[in-house]
């Protein structure tokens, strides 16, 4: 479930993605458009509850689509995502929208 977080000075928001114990992996990386869908640019760290995080900063007033690659063989969506759209491999991809800030 990704926590977003804005920070104006840098008009950006660092985004914390979490993957729960129960997907029973030994390995998460994230991957997403944010890194050309990289298998290997973003590894999760481990927690002790068999959970995983990262954290990423990202530019605001975009849609980011995403998955995390397990294990080095399988693919999960985050079911917490903002949405879920279909992909060009008959699955669908997680959603991750990030509003641009409003003006005052």
């Amino acid at each position: 479930m990704p926590k977003k977080k804005f920070d104006p000075a840098r008009n950006t928001y660092r985004v914390t993605f979490t993957l729960p114990a129960d997907v029973n992996a030994e390995t998460a990386c994230l991957c997403g458009d944010f890194n050309a869908w990289d298998k290997e640019a973003h590894p999760m760290k481990k927690q002790k509850d068999g959970s995983f995080k990262a954290a990423l900063t990202l530019e605001p007033g975009r849609h980011y689509h995403f998955r995390y690659f397990l294990d080095g063989e399988r693919w999960e969506n985050d079911w917490e995502a903002d949405a879920y759209v279909p992909n060009e491999f008959g699955s669908e991809d997680s959603v991750l929208s990030l509003e641009a800030p409003s003006e005052n």
